[in-house]
This record gives structure tokens, C-alpha cells and sequence, in this order.
């Protein structure tokens, strides 16, 4: 019998078809398949998203972290020097003799002094910034017609998330914060306050129960709230408009051009709340966990001002601008080719 006379008894009536009835049957089951939805990519899933934005983070956060420490202590500088008459005596060094003396005075590894809690940081911050801003984007807010993001809806995007970020987020920054002072104090005579990582959890949580923990949060919230609108608005904004605007395409070029205006702006926006959330967060507390020197993050605000003048608002800007463009550069950089390597789509 040739092959063209074979036949195929259908499992489902018992009934016998020839060649040809089969062929369009498997016709039929083709044409199905082909317009099934397409594949899920789990490149782009929620949890791919958010650990290729924790490693991003940790490799910026690890090259630039000098520079936090330098920031962190200029900003505390003036408050330490003030007089008893509210007045301030600061011998302002800058930021170039603050990080040669942290090395002269206490050696090059203390410019990594409290790194550890600042990973910890970036696997809470980080990833939860990043997904939450794409899924207000994408599911949320939505894009228009044109498939372009609105900047205002790009911003209400940038502040929700990176206060939410924040938030959760605060703990470890406090801790941050007092690691990076205790340098200071061993050299000005004062016992140190913290030794570790995990002795700074404890102590805090002693003195002011878990709450403590979230002190300083809402400048804290208020600062992640203007940094984000400056980063993630800014990066997002601009690199839609270069794309849209020019011939480049997607590449190491959009991302650097976007990174540079994302950190100018985070910057220029995030110093002010900076500086008050930095000296909330190093004061000491009394025994209700309550802050000795500030009642609030306007209160530290009005006497940064009154003591110190308008200006101390924007102490550590230089610093805090030269390492945002770095990490900026090196945080988006590292998260677009992960994901392309991955094959995930652009951010």
C-alpha cells in the first residue's frame, strides 16, 4: 500500500481519515499555534527587574561610597563646631581636605566605613524604586497614544516610588548614617556609640524600641522623594527625548547623556532634605527615643538656617553632585547592559 493511501483513525470518534483530511487538520492545529499570545519574558519579570537593580545599585554604591562618607561628614561638620551661643565656628575644610584628612587621620579603609549597611540598603531601595516606578509607568499612569510618558505623570512616578522605596528602606540608612560619625567621635575623645552593623541595630532598637528604627524617616522620605524626581523623572524623560529627538539609538551614548542630566538634577533637588535628614538621623536621642537637638525636619531646618545661613542648606553639594553623576552613570550603565544581556527590554 503507498503512502498515499494510508489512513488515520481520529482518537476522538473513531473514525478512519485519509492523508489529506489529516494534513488539514495539522493545518488547522498550526495556524492555532501561531497565533497564540507571544511568550511571557522572564527577563523582564518583577524579580529579574528588581535584582539586576540591586546589583546595579552595589556596583555603583561601591565605587562612589567615598564620597558619601566625605558628604556625610561635611554636613555634619558645622553642627559639631557650633558655638553655645548658636553661633558657628566651623574651620569648613572642604571636600577635597575632608577626604585627605579621614585618610590621614584614620586611614584609606575608613572611606568604606559603613558600606555594609549601604548594600543592605540598595537590596531594599534600589530594587523597590525601580520596579515601582516601571509598573506605575506601564500599568498604572500608563503611557499616551504615542507611547510617550508624560512628565507629570513621570514625576508623580519618580516621588511615589522612591518615598515608598524609602521608607521601607530607613532603618538601614540610620545605621548607615552612625557608622559613618564614629570615625569622628574616636578622634574628637568620644567612646564610640556603635560597633557593627548588627550592634547599631541592636542599640537603636534598645534605646527606642522598633520605632526607633525609623527615625529621621520622614526626611528621609522627603529627600528619596526629590532625589527620584530628579534620577528616575530625569533619566526616564531625557532619554525619551534624545531617542525621539535624534538619529542615536538606544545605546551607551543615550544612557551616559540621560545618567549626566539625572544626576545634576537629583542633586540640585536632594541636598537641602539631605542635609536635614543627615543631621536628624546622627543626633542623639533621649530615653523616649526622642531627637535631643530637633523636634522635626522643619525645626532643623529653621535652626540650620538661623545658625549657620541659607547656604549650609546646600553643604556637601559639591560632593554630593560629584559622586550622584558617577553612580548615576555607573548605576544606569550597568542596569541597561544586564538587562541586555539578558534580553530584556530598555527601562
Amino acid at each position: 500500500m503507498s503512502k498515499r493511501s494510508l489512513i488515520f483513525r481520529s482518537a476522538d470518534d473513531g473514525k478512519c481519515k485519509n492523508s489529506q483530511e489529516w494534513s488539514a487538520d495539522k493545518m488547522a492545529v498550526h495556524n492555532t499555534l501561531e497565533h497564540k499570545a507571544p511568550q511571557y519574558n522572564y527577563a523582564d519579570s518583577f524579580w529579574c527587574t528588581y535584582l539586576v537593580s540591586v546589583v546595579a545599585a552595589s556596583i555603583a554604591e561601591m565605587l562612589t561610597y567615598p564620597l558619601d562618607l566625605t558628604k556625610t561628614r561635611l554636613q555634619i561638620q558645622g553642627e559639631l563646631a557650633a558655638g553655645t551661643n548658636g553661633v558657628s565656628h566651623a574651620p569648613y575644610r572642604g571636600m577635597l581636605k575632608t577626604a585627605l584628612g579621614i585618610v590621614q587621620e584614620e586611614g584609606v579603609p575608613k572611606l568604606w566605613q559603613g558600606v555594609t549597611p549601604a548594600i543592605y540598603r540598595h537590596v531594599v531601595y534600589s530594587g523597590i524604586r525601580i520596579v515601582a516606578y516601571e509598573k506605575m509607568r506601564d500599568n498604572v499612569l500608563k503611557k499616551d497614544s504615542t507611547g510617550a510618558f508624560p512628565i507629570w505623570k513621570s514625576a508623580i512616578a519618580g516621588v511615589t516610588s522612591g518615598a515608598l522605596a524609602q521608607f521601607i528602606a530607613s532603618p538601614t540608612d540610620l545605621v548607615k548614617v552612625q557608622i559613618q560619625m564614629e570615625g569622628k567621635r574616636r578622634l574628637m575623645g568620644k567612646a564610640p556609640r556603635v560597633h557593627g552593623t548588627v550592634h547599631a541595630f541592636q542599640k537603636i532598637v534598645s534605646e527606642g524600641g522598633l520605632r526607633g528604627l525609623w527615625k529621621g524617616s520622614i526626611p528621609n522620605m522627603q529627600r528619596a522623594a526629590l532625589v527620584n524626581l530628579g534620577d528616575l523623572t530625569t533619566y526616564d524623560t531625557a532619554k525619551q527625548f534624545i531617542l525621539s529627538h535624534t538619529s542615536l539609538p538606544d545605546s551607551h551614548l543615550v544612557h551616559i547623556l540621560s545618567s549626566a542630566c539625572a544626576g545634576l538634577v537629583a542633586a540640585t533637588m536632594g541636598t537641602p532634605a539631605d542635609v536635614v535628614k543627615t543631621r536628624i538621623m546622627n543626633q542623639p536621642t533621649d530615653a523616649q527615643g526622642r531627637g535631643v537637638l530637633y523636634k522635626s525636619s522643619i525645626d532643623c531646618l529653621m535652626k540650620t538656617v538661623h545658625n549657620e545661613g541659607a547656604f549650609a542648606l546646600y553643604k556637601g553639594f559639591l560632593p554630593v553632585w560629584i559622586r550622584m553623576a558617577p553612580w548615576s552613570l555607573t548605576f544606569w550603565l550597568s542596569f541597561e547592559q544586564i538587562r541586555h544581556m539578558l534580553g530584556a527590554t530598555g527601562f
